[in-house]
C-alpha cells in the first residue's frame, strides 16, 4: 500500500494543477486524483522547485527533463489503468510519472539507464511515499524480463520503433505507450495485442521526447 502524502504548503498549488491539466483534455478521474496526490516538488530540483506545480517541463540534469503533467497524464489516461495492472516503465527520469503510475496500477517496475537519475527517483518515491516501485538501473530497451510480462508498458523516450523485446514482455490483451518517430518528433502510439497475439497500432497524439538510448534505441 502506498502512504498518502504528507500535507504540505503545496497543495494549493497541485489543486490548481489539476485544473490545468483537466482544462488540456483529461477526463480519467484516477489519473486527474493520481496528480492532485503527487508532490511534483520533490522530483524536481531545489532550485526549480517554484515552477514545479506549472504545466510545464523542467530540466533535472544529466541531460534530461521532466515532462509536462499534462503530457503525463496524457500517456497514463491512453493506458487505460483499472488499478489492477502490473506496468513496465521504460526511462524512469525523475520519478514523478513513475509516482503517478504507483498511484494507479498495481506495481510499477521502471529502467532508467542513468544511474545518478535513478537514485535521486528512488529518493523522491521514498520521501512522496510511493511503495509499490521497484527501480533498476540498466538498458530499458530489453525491458526486465524477471518480472514479465507486464500488463501495460510505458515507454518515456523516442523510439524508431517498438523495441522488440518490450512486445515480447507483453500479455496477452497488454497495451504498449511510446513515442514512435525520429529525435525531432514522433507520435505517440498505442500498441495493443489482443488474446490471440494480434497487435494493433493507433496514434494518440503528437509529441517531442527525448531519444530512447539503448540496443533496440537510437544506439541499435
Amino acid at each position: 500500500m502506498n502512504e498518502p502524502p504528507r500535507r504540505d504548503t503545496y497543495a494549493g498549488y497541485r489543486t490548481r494543477l489539476v485544473e490545468a491539466v483537466r482544462a488540456t483534455g483529461i477526463r480519467d478521474l484516477t489519473v486527474l486524483h493520481a496528480v492532485a496526490d503527487v508532490p511534483r516538488h520533490l522530483f524536481v530540483p531545489v532550485a526549480l522547485r517554484g515552477q514545479a506545480y506549472e504545466d510545464t517541463s523542467l530540466p533535472i540534469g544529466n541531460g534530461q527533463t521532466i515532462s509536462a503533467p499534462s503530457t503525463h497524464a496524457r500517456a497514463i489516461e491512453a493506458l487505460r489503468l483499472t488499478g489492477r495492472e502490473k506496468v513496465l516503465e521504460v526511462g524512469t527520469g525523475s520519478g514523478y510519472q513513475t509516482a503517478l503510475l504507483g498511484l494507479t496500477a498495481s506495481h510499477v517496475f521502471s529502467i532508467e539507464r542513468v544511474g545518478a537519475l535513478a537514485n535521486r527517483a528512488r529518493q523522491a518515491l521514498a520521501e512522496a511515499g510511493v511503495k509499490n516501485v521497484s527501480v533498476l538501473v540498466g538498458d530499458g530497451t530489453l525491458g526486465w524480463r524477471a518480472y514479465a510480462p507486464y500488463d501495460a508498458i510505458l515507454v518515456a523516450a523516442a523510439s524508431p520503433d517498438v523495441p522488440a523485446p518490450l512486445l515480447e514482455q507483453l500479455a496477452p490483451g497488454g497495451r504498449l505507450l511510446l513515442p514512435l518517430g525520429t529525435p525531432e518528433a514522433q507520435v505517440l502510439t498505442l500498441v495493443a495485442i489482443d488474446a490471440d497475439g494480434v497487435q494493433t497500432r493507433s496514434a494518440v497524439s503528437g509529441a517531442r521526447f527525448v531519444p530512447l538510448r539503448g540496443t533496440h534505441g537510437f544506439d541499435g
